[in-house]
């Protein structure tokens, strides 16, 4: 019995002649750990939400691969219908990715808004980007990403058997070319150009988060915890990233 990959290996790969960077990666691996994660926190989200989110992680992680190895980046897409917050983040220093949806006391916008937020491991000044999007679909917006924030036009693919690819423009990049690439084209790139591998880097779904890592938000309420507790003996409270849930009980809170 073959035993599946921890990771999603993402490539890297450099199109020839076209100027273009393609990346690629079957993402099985972070949809099982993805699935864990839910049935062990009894998280059952709506399936169209479910599928958007596992999409923008996807996206996610691919753009991960196209920028530096020392960022870290979160996106938060806030949409009018349905109403949600979906937010994703990764960094390939950790070789991890994570996410969750927030469809409570969410504000309703006007419009479709995405933020991006890109750190450094130097923990510099947060580079930060807002957009309008347009529709539902997170592979629509990634190339609305990159002709407003990245400057450079790409095209995002779903691919069969859960593969994922970005196409990016590179300088004196082939327009006409990237602008006819449908899904069968881009999974036979590799085939029909000439292509060089520029490099490889892997991800996972994980956050990370621990109880001790969550109690430091409640740090304030240690002074009010009838205000907090009531006449429970116990909270549940979520991690803001991953959506993982916590059982919290007085003692706790020193």
């Amino acid at each position: 019995m073959e035993v599946p990959e921890d990771f999603t290996k993402i490539e890297s790969i450099f199109v020839r002649h076209r100027n273009a960077l393609l990346l690629r990666g079957q993402f099985t691996p972070i949809y099982t750990d993805y699935y864990l994660h839910l049935m062990q926190h009894g998280i059952r989200p709506p399936g169209e939400l479910d599928q958007m989110l596992k999409d923008t992680l996807a996206m996610l992680a691919l753009h991960l691969v196209a920028r530096p190895w020392a960022e870290t980046i979160a996106w938060t897409a806030n949409l009018r219908a349905p109403r949600m917050n979906l937010f994703v983040t990764g960094g390939s220093f950790d070789e991890s990715i994570t996410g969750r949806i927030f469809t409570e006391d969410v504000r309703e916008p006007d419009r479709n808004y995405f933020y991006a937020q890109t750190t450094t491991v130097d923990n510099s000044t947060p580079r930060l980007s807002t957009l309008e999007i347009k529709g539902k679909d997170p592979i629509v917006w990634l190339s609305q990403y990159y002709d407003q924030s990245e400057q450079r036009p790409a095209r995002a693919f779903r691919l069969e058997d859960e593969n994922f690819a970005i196409v990016a423009a590179q300088p004196d990049c082939d327009l006409e070319w990237l602008e006819s690439l449908d899904a069968d084209a881009v999974a036979k790139i590799t085939e029909t150009e000439e292509t060089t591998l520029l490099e490889t880097r892997r991800f996972r779904f994980h956050c990370g988060c621990t109880v001790d890592k969550i109690l430091p938000i409640l740090g304030g309420w240690k002074n009010r915890l009838d205000d907090l507790f009531g006449d429970e003996e116990f909270i549940n409270i979520q991690c803001p990233r991953c959506a993982a849930k916590y059982r919290i009980t007085r003692d706790m809170i020193v």
